[in-house]
C-alpha cells in the first residue's frame, strides 16, 4: 500500500490514556464527561476509544458529525454543542439527545419537533458569563429561562451551561462559576427540580487540579485535552496527560540556500497578508509539501528545536533549517506537534492522510 504525505499519525493508545485520566478526575468529583469529537472530525475510531475509556456521552458542534457517529454505530448519547440553526432542527432532534440552546425561539421549535417525533430531547440553556459568545446574558438568565421552561411540553430543560475561553479568552474563575451556581439555585426554586451545570471544558481542568472549582459544576465538555493533551486557552501542556497523540509528518520537496528577504517590489501574499522579513543573509531553507489548506502554520511545533517555521502558501511550507545538525534532503520526512487550531485544520483537510498506530 502506498504511503501518502502529509499525514497525521494518531497514537490511539495515548488518546485512550488521556481519556482515562480525565475521566478519573471528573468522575471522582461527580462530574459527567462529554468527549468532544469535533477536533478529529468525529473520527469513529477516536470516538469509540473515548466511549470505551470513560466518557459518558459524545459531543460535537456539527450535526453532520453526530450523524456520522450514529451511522457508524458509535455508542451515544450525543450532545449537539453548537447552538443549532432553525433549518437543521428536524435532524438535530432526530439524532441528538442533548442540545445546547441560547434563544427561546430555538427551544420552542425543538419542543414542537420533539412532540411530532415523540422523542425525549434534553435541553441545556447557555448563559454568557462574560466571554461574549453564545448564551443569554447572565443578568437576564433567570427570567428568560424560566419563561421558556413554562412553555415546554415535550423537550425538557435538564441544565444550564456556559462557554469560556473560545471567543473572548475569558478564563473560568470562582466568580463566573459561582454566577452559574447562583442562577441554577434560583431556577431550581422556580421550576421545582434539579438542574445540571455544563460549565467545564479543557481549560477548566486546572480548577479541578487545584481544588478551586465550586461544587455543583457537574458536566465538562472536553476535546482538546483528550486528543492533544494540551490546553490552548491556559497555554500549557497538561502535565499528567500525553502529548504524543497526534503528529504531523510532511515531506521535503526542496532544500536550498536563499536570501532571507525577497528580491523585488513587495505586495501582499496569496492570503492578502503583508509578510514581515528579517534580513539574516543567506539561509538554508526546506520546502515541505503541506500548506495553509492543510494546517495552520503558526501552530506547528517542530520536533527539531533548531528549525523555524517561516511562512506558508496554500500548498508549501517554508522552514529555516540553517541551524539544524542534520543535512536534509528531498524525500526526508519532518515531524511536528500541532496546536489545537493547527490540528483542527489537519483533521479537516482531505489532503492530509490519517494513520492510526498503537
Amino acid at each position: 500500500m502506498s504511503i501518502f504525505f502529509p499525514r497525521v499519525v494518531i497514537n490511539i493508545d495515548s488518546i485512550a490514556y488521556n481519556t482515562q485520566k480525565i475521566a478519573e478526575i471528573c468522575h471522582s468529583n461527580d462530574i459527567e464527561l462529554v468527549g468532544v469529537t469535533k477536533l478529529a472530525l468525529a473520527n469513529p475510531e477516536i470516538a469509540r476509544v473515548m466511549r470505551k475509556n470513560g466518557v459518558d456521552k459524545l459531543g460535537d458542534s456539527r450535526l453532520k458529525n453526530i450523524i456520522k457517529l450514529y451511522e457508524n454505530n458509535v455508542p451515544g448519547p450525543y450532545q449537539l454543542l453548537r447552538i443549532p440553526m432553525i433549518s437543521e432542527l428536524p435532524l438535530a432532534v432526530k439524532y441528538a439527545d442533548e442540545i445546547l440552546v441560547s434563544m427561546p425561539e430555538t427551544a420552542y421549535e425543538i419542543d414542537k419537533i420533539a412532540g411530532e417525533l415523540q422523542k425525549n430531547v434534553q435541553i441545556i440553556y447557555m448563559i454568557d458569563v462574560g466571554d461574549l459568545r453564545e448564551g443569554v446574558w447572565y443578568e437576564h438568565a433567570i427570567s428568560e429561562i424560566y419563561k421558556v421552561v413554562k412553555q415546554l411540553k415535550f423537550a425538557r430543560l435538564v441544565g444550564i451551561g456556559t462557554n469560556v475561553g473560545c471567543y473572548g479568552g475569558v478564563l473560568p474563575t470562582k466568580e463566573n462559576m459561582n454566577t452559574l451556581l447562583s442562577i441554577k439555585n434560583e431556577l431550581e426554586k422556580l421550576i421545582g427540580y434539579r438542574l445540571k451545570i455544563s460549565g467545564g471544558s479543557t481549560v477548566t481542568l486546572k480548577m479541578l487540579e487545584d481544588g478551586s472549582l465550586p461544587k455543583g459544576i457537574n458536566q465538562f465538555r472536553v476535546g482538546e485535552g483528550i486528543i492533544l493533551g494540551t490546553d490552548a486557552t491556559g497555554d500549557r501542556d497538561i502535565p499528567y496527560l500525553k502529548q504524543d497523540t497526534v503528529i504531523l509528518e510532511a515531506e521535503v520537496v526542496e532544500v536550498d540556500y536563499k536570501p532571507s528577504v525577497p528580491v523585488g517590489e513587495l505586495g501582499k501574499d496569496a492570503f492578502g497578508r503583508t509578510p514581515h522579513f528579517e534580513d539574516k543573509g543567506y539561509r538554508k531553507r526546506a520546502i515541505l509539501a503541506v500548506g495553509e489548506q492543510d494546517v495552520k502554520p503558526d501552530g506547528l511545533i517542530p520536533f527539531d528545536k533548531n528549525m523555524k517555521v517561516l511562512h506558508a502558501s496554500s500548498d508549501h511550507l517554508i522552514i529555516d533549517v540553517t541551524d539544524c545538525d542534520k543535512e536534509f534532503q528531498i524525500g526526508d520526512i519532518l515531524k511536528f506537534r500541532m496546536s489545537y487550531g493547527c490540528a483542527l485544520r489537519a483533521f479537516t483537510s482531505p489532503y492530509v492522510e490519517k494513520l492510526f498506530v498503537v
